[in-house]
């Protein structure tokens, strides 16, 4: 029995300083694992129990982990876990599925051919969100992968009604906003993390798919898994979102992350994977 795990990862499974949520007293504070630098300085971060548990959990025969990620495939590659690396990921909210780190050319040609069908062109979102953002909170315009836009701004300067009435227009041409930290992101709502998920497990034959994530954008993901959770932080902590399969933890920061990890070890021990 194959089972495969797929997890976001900014806030799921990795956590910038300003992420930790460390509300407890210093001295009882968890053992931090730095797994990304960027520019010479260290930018992410896990337990050390998280980071344990995980290279175990990546080690098992039986399970295919698959980082999930809306970071472009530069982005992600900054990242370094513990443990044997993973043979696919997902970057760029489905857009890229990478294999022994390479992006696979066949699944980028089909989704070109989704997103040409079903959704508005990039073009066009992201030339309404540079005419409609105002430079007083706009500090940086930036384009993923060809696939997707996003802006980098000052959130508590940001009219929540410009972000409803962005979330409106974009919804009318097939496409999703979301609000993570100091980003927007515009993803067309074809683009998912699910699409790849599911590809992922048929080339591996997987049996039982195990998912994580604290966005919107991973809601797809989270509903196409076999079971899946949450952290108590982010946009689906912060709408109470949650489904049937899906466990709703109250965990928030980067112990949530490792809650994630042990859940994701339980039910793949209790499936018959880990330690066969």
């Amino acid at each position: 029995m194959t089972v495969l795990v797929a997890s976001d990862l900014d806030r799921t499974l990795i956590y910038s300083t300003a992420a930790l949520a460390l509300t407890m007293p210093d001295p009882v504070a968890p053992r931090l694992l730095c797994v990304e630098v960027h520019e010479s300085k260290p930018l992410s971060y896990m337990t050390e129990t998280a980071a344990g548990l995980l290279a175990e959990l990546s080690a098992d025969p039986g399970v295919v982990f698959v980082p999930t990620t809306t970071r472009t495939r530069k982005q992600y590659q900054r990242i370094r876990f513990p443990g044997r690396p993973a043979k696919y990921a997902i970057c760029a909210n489905g857009g890229q599925l990478l294999v022994d780190g390479v992006p696979d050319r066949d699944w980028r040609r089909e989704v070109a051919a989704r997103l040409a069908r079903e959704s508005a062109p990039l073009e066009e979102v992201n030339g309404h969100l540079l005419a409609s953002a105002d430079p007083a909170w706009l500090r940086k315009a930036r384009v993923a992968e060809d696939l997707f836009a996003y802006l980098v701004v000052e959130r508590a300067l940001v009219p929540p009604e410009w972000i409803k009435s962005l979330t409106g227009w974009a919804e009318e041409r097939g496409w999703t906003v979301s609000l993570q930290g100091r980003k927007i992101y515009a993803v067309p709502r074809p683009l998912t993390k699910s699409a790849a998920m599911r590809e992922v497990a048929r080339r591996t034959g997987a049996s039982t798919t195990l998912a994580a994530g604290d966005s919107l954008l991973d809601a797809d993901l989270l509903l196409a898994a076999d079971r899946a959770w949450r952290p108590g932080h982010g946009e689906l902590a912060d709408a109470a979102w949650t489904a049937p399969s899906v466990t709703a933890l109250t965990t928030a920061g980067v112990l949530a992350g490792e809650e994630i990890v042990r859940a994701f070890g339980r039910a793949a021990g209790g499936l018959g994977t880990l330690g066969a």
